[in-house]
């Protein structure tokens, strides 16, 4: 029996347009993180994340430096072609998921949200549609005022409503 005839092997070759869409907007947010890092430091006004001692906290190095202009870390490098190679990963399975590819796949956005102007889907999708914005502008809006890119508490805060939309519209597409 060849690798082809397992269903397993299908779902990891040919990856479904949620998990594509999940890979498009975290190497879209790794990428703008390393933007701002190396423009203006992502860790607090002055300073930059070193993005593995960060992500291992503190076991790997040290957490931050401070901003001085041009200097560009190993960190700023791996986290940017992590950011780049899932990002790409997600414009690969939006090729096979979504007619159009990501072109089409943006020109569909409006109706995956279409619960944010229109309770013609469901009070639910309202909600949810609601709650994953409320979320992602939270966390936009308080960066940008605070200049600061990676406070845990922030992600806390703003996981839970993007995480209960997230949830609610799973469970719309899973009862249709």
């Amino acid at each position: 029996m060849s690798l082809q005839d397992y269903d397993w092997s299908t779902a990891l070759t040919r990856p479904s347009k949620t998990a594509s869409s999940a890979m498009l907007a975290l190497g879209s947010w790794v990428i703008l993180l390393t933007i701002v890092n190396l423009v203006n430091g992502a860790y607090s006004p002055g300073f930059k994340v070193l993005w593995l001692g960060f992500l291992s906290n503190g076991a790997l190095g040290d957490i931050y430096t401070a901003h001085d202009g041009v200097a560009i870390a190993v960190d700023d490098i791996v986290f940017g072609i992590l950011g780049i190679a899932v990002t790409a990963m997600g414009v690969l399975g939006m090729k096979s998921a979504v007619e159009g590819g990501v072109a089409g796949w943006f020109k569909n956005l409006p109706s995956t949200f279409a619960g944010l102007f229109s309770t013609e889907h469901g009070a639910r999708k309202t909600l949810a549609d609601w709650l994953i914005v409320v979320g992602i502008v939270f966390y936009l809006a308080w960066s940008v005022q605070n200049n600061t890119w990676v406070d845990p508490g922030v992600f806390a805060v703003m996981i839970v409503p993007v995480a209960f939309g997230v949830g609610l519209n799973l469970l719309d597409v899973a009862e249709a």
